[in-house]
């Protein structure tokens, strides 16, 4: 089957991440051909990306082949590339490497790229978890720096072994939290670097770690971080970023070689080809339907995406799943002749995990207002994120990986691989905002919202 030259209708959808998945899934009980294009032939499940960055996961347990997913979708074939532009007018895409894919209908779910807010050096030094790639950089870079210090025990106090996150919102504390169990595993590996000093240290511009959390959820949060080692500095942002120190906009200047940056996303630049009007975060305007008002055969999902509503929509996966399927709804009404009922996003609430044994959740109003943390919270989060994860090998792993590291306190995916640049993942190499196709939509929180809003 080639899609592209079907004579049915003929839909083209850039990227397979949770948005591009969903409008997959929901167009393969319609009477249209898709192809679905992404710069991977695999999705990854970004919620797990700390994960590998932290040596819980292989990398290849926070993925899975797109054609393994949409094996039982006979309609909807699979393409490999990257975008070089539209055109629009003509309905075709233009690929990298010379080849076009004719459409229909468009939708576009090229997800979003981490925003430096204009800080000088992060987009130079700054690691991100934005891929599969990047978390294994970041991998690789911390235990690289455990190794160096151990030739040199005496000069590990020069900020090598410090961590400074950028960012207190679920993917930072996420982080904080998995981090500072890798170093005491590091340390074990390591006895001559038992008495070195190496810091977490947490800034964050709001006065809170999870600042869209309710109080309780933050001041837990908090506690938590602190009891674990976590440094916290709340209040206080990034003013600048070297290779070798960062300086806070209180003035300090924190030696590290690595900082993670984990405070904001803003939407993939691709939206600005469309020639629609742009919103906060770089987010392309849409209808009530999510198309462009002056071209209804083009969709705009997830992230990049600034829907109709009292307040942005949070970044987040559930919000992509949602506009996804809607995009099947709407063009179900469409072939039919009928009216689709506007999208509306329907809110579950938010979780994050502090650590292993400690997490918060809070369900929505819609699903009884329920809050809770500690070690209920925690559990909820693995089993929410084992049932979300794609693939039986890949939870099965994930299981047997979370109770490794629950009962024995190791950590089994602490490799160091060469492939590639031994700084993978970080400054230039950040996922490049005016790629067309991302690894797909911001962060994937089965439950709600998260922090990583575009600026």
């Amino acid at each position: 089957m080639n899609p592209t030259r079907s004579p049915r209708h003929r839909v083209a959808i850039l990227g397979a991440g949770f948005g591009g998945m969903a409008a997959a899934r929901s167009l393969s009980r319609l009477p249209v051909d898709v192809t679905l294009v992404d710069q991977h032939d695999y999705q990854t499940f970004q919620p797990l990306l700390y994960q590998v960055a932290t040596a819980v996961l292989p990398a290849e347990n926070a993925a899975h082949p797109l054609r393994s997913l949409l094996r039982g979708a006979k309609n909807v074939g699979v393409r490999r590339g990257r975008v070089e532009r539209f055109e629009l007018d003509d309905r075709r895409l233009r690929l990298d490497g010379g080849g076009t894919i004719e459409y229909d209908t468009l939708v576009v779910a090229a997800g979003s790229t981490y925003g430096d807010f204009g800080v000088p050096g992060v987009s130079h030094h700054a690691f991100v978890l934005q891929s599969l790639l990047g978390a294994v950089g970041i991998r690789n870079h911390v235990l690289r720096q455990f190794e160096s210090a151990a030739l040199d025990p005496a000069g590990a106090d020069d900020g090598r072994l410090d961590i400074v996150i950028a960012g207190a919102g679920p993917t930072g504390v996420e982080m904080a939290g998995s981090l500072q169990e890798l170093f005491s595993v590091l340390r074990r590996d390591h006895p001559q670097l038992a008495d070195a000093t190496a810091r977490i240290v947490m800034v964050e511009p709001a006065g809170s770690v999870l600042p869209q959390y309710g109080p309780r959820a933050r001041r837990y949060a908090e506690r938590e971080l602190r009891r674990r080692g976590v440094e916290l500095r709340l209040g206080t942002g990034v003013a600048r970023a070297e290779a070798d120190h960062v300086e806070l906009t209180d003035g300090t200047c924190i030696a590290t070689r690595t900082l993670v940056w984990a405070a904001g996303v803003r939407a993939s630049a691709l939206g600005e080809q469309l020639g629609a009007p742009l919103g906060r975060g770089r987010r392309v305007a849409v209808t009530e339907n999510l198309h462009l008002e002056s071209r209804p055969e083009v969709f705009v999902i997830g992230d990049m995406a600034d829907a109709p509503g009292p307040l942005p929509h949070p970044q987040v996966a559930q919000v992509a799943s949602q506009m996804g399927a809607h995009v099947g709804r709407v063009l179900r009404a469409r072939l039919s002749g009928a009216n689709a009922p506007p999208w509306r996003y329907h809110d579950k609430g938010q979780m994050a995990v502090i650590g292993r044994g400690a997490g918060v959740v809070e369900l929505s109003r819609r699903y009884g207002g329920l809050r809770f943390g500690g070690f209920m919270g925690w559990l909820a989060w693995l089993f929410v994120h084992l049932v979300y994860l794609p693939g039986p090998l890949n939870r099965l792993a994930a299981l047997s990986a979370w109770l490794h590291d629950a009962f024995t306190r190791e950590r089994a995916a602490r490799l160091i691989l060469e492939r590639g640049s031994p700084e993978l993942g970080r400054g230039s190499r950040w996922s490049d905002p005016a790629s067309p196709v991302s690894d797909g939509s911001g962060r994937h929180n089965p439950t709600g919202e998260d922090l990583r809003r575009a600026a």
